[in-house]
């Protein structure tokens, strides 16, 4: 497969929005084009040709549409007849979600760089990597105030906190409604554990938003979008969690309620400065770490999203 490490996952947010690729996808000649190129991605047009026994021209308005879906990309090589173009596939998963999100319009929404923290105390096992390597020395704390931190991609210790300061958008005469955070987590177990829960604490500007058990540290399998590099015993995937504050009170993922803060008892307005919080404290009773993947670890491609839905008076 082409060298596509950074994105190998395409996330598609709804079914509306994987309506291309639907199309692309629909007749089994393409079908069996996926197949031999996922098989094979040194293989030319000709080279397909001869596999499925078409021609040449229906193998390219085939190709051309599975190009226009982004599925694959098209390379021209040097070969024994002069220049051929070779079909390469641009992904090793698809990953469709099949809800569409329905959002108001009144909405702030920004992505926050898992290196991007404010400030953070913690204890071994601890690290932090970017895409390319890892940062200094694995169980070594100094190494999260290095400035290679910031282009850090994933981050994870045992117990301590990790601080991100919000941004907040809100002019004058704008109210927040609801402040949604979506992060992908685990537990932070020496290599892995799937059954390793961490009670995991969250809150804003100091005042606690409740409590969240972490089932586990995950590495059964690799993450969907880790590097190829990245070692096979360390952290490889987490759960994509959605923390809300609405009206009603604070909530992980909109069904499970953690606490009765609401979004009115934070106060926030368009002067506020928003400190965020993830947690593990020594004493709690599962002290079983956090991990914090990144766009390009685990099995979402996303950093901190960050959404601020408000109203104007």
């Amino acid at each position: 497969m082409e060298n596509n490490n950074e994105k190998p996952t395409l996330y598609l947010k709804s079914m509306y929005e994987a309506s291309e690729i639907f199309k692309a996808l629909s007749t089994p000649v393409r079908l069996k084009i996926m197949d031999k190129i996922y098989e094979n991605d040194s293989l030319s047009m000709n080279d397909l040709a001869e596999a499925l026994g078409i021609t040449n021209g229906a193998i390219s308005m085939n190709v051309t549409k599975l190009e226009e879906a982004g599925l694959i990309s098209i390379k021209t090589a040097s070969g024994k007849r002069g220049a051929m173009k070779l079909v390469r596939p641009r992904y090793e998963r698809l990953v469709i979600d099949m809800v569409d999100e329905k959002e108001p319009t009144k909405c702030y929404c920004d992505d926050i760089s898992i290196g991007h923290y404010t400030i953070c105390q913690g204890s071994p096992t601890c690290g932090l990597s970017t895409i390319k390597s890892i940062i200094g020395s694995l169980d070594d704390f100094r190494v999260f105030s290095f400035p290679e931190r910031f282009d850090a991609q994933i981050v994870w210790f045992a117990s301590g906190f990790i601080e991100y300061s919000l941004p907040n958008h809100l002019q004058a005469g704008q109210k927040p409604k609801e402040l949604q955070i979506s992060f992908e987590i685990s537990s932070e177990c020496p290599e892995y554990n799937e059954d390793y829960p961490s009670d995991i604490h969250f809150s804003l500007n100091g005042k606690a938003l409740g409590m969240w058990i972490s089932p586990g540290d995950y590495g059964g399998r690799r993450g969907y979008v880790s590097p190829p590099w990245w070692p096979p015993l360390l952290n490889q995937y987490g759960l994509l969690k959605t923390l809300i504050i609405n009206k009603n009170g604070t909530y992980m993922d909109g069904t499970h309620k953690l606490s009765s803060v609401t979004i009115d008892d934070l106060a926030i307005d368009y002067n506020s400065f928003l400190t965020f919080r993830f947690e593990v404290p020594k004493d709690t009773p599962n002290c079983g770490g956090l991990t914090l993947f990144g766009e390009n670890f685990g099995d979402y491609n996303q950093a901190i999203r960050v959404k601020m839905f408000y109203s104007e008076e």
